[in-house]
């Protein structure tokens, strides 16, 4: 059976730091690029950050660039994003999703196969 399970969110003051984690099982980790998103409420699911499957390549997405770091330890099948100097505007439903190598936009939310379940992220003021 396929999952990806987040954990690791929390209620945090702004400042603060959280790292999520994405563990992945019932596939084979190394085939698949994974992506972070996250949902606040009455907002539509936007892409966080993005880790390539072959050459480990990172992206970010320009609200976290310099905050938020993805990493990826593949003996382990598990993606982190550690999250530095958050602000109440991180507070969130955070998930991670996988996919095969793909020609779009890793911001393309139908291009992933597999979805965790979500972690949810507070940042108080």
């Amino acid at each position: 059976e396929v999952q990806l399970v987040e954990s690791g969110g929390g209620l945090v003051q702004a400042g603060g730091s959280l790292r999520l984690s994405c563990a992945a099982t019932g596939f084979t980790f190394d085939d698949y690029a994974i992506g972070w998103f996250r949902q606040a409420p009455g907002k539509e699911r936007e892409g966080v950050s993005y880790i390539g499957n072959s050459d480990g390549s990172t992206v970010y997405a320009g609200s976290v660039k310099g905050r938020f770091t993805i990493s990826s330890d593949n003996a382990k099948n598990t993606v982190y994003l550690q999250m530095n100097s958050l602000k109440p505007e991180d507070t969130a439903v955070y998930y991670c999703a996988a996919r095969r190598p793909y020609a779009y936009s890793w911001r393309l939310l139908s291009s992933y196969d597999y979805w965790g379940q979500g972690t949810q992220v507070t940042v108080s003021s």
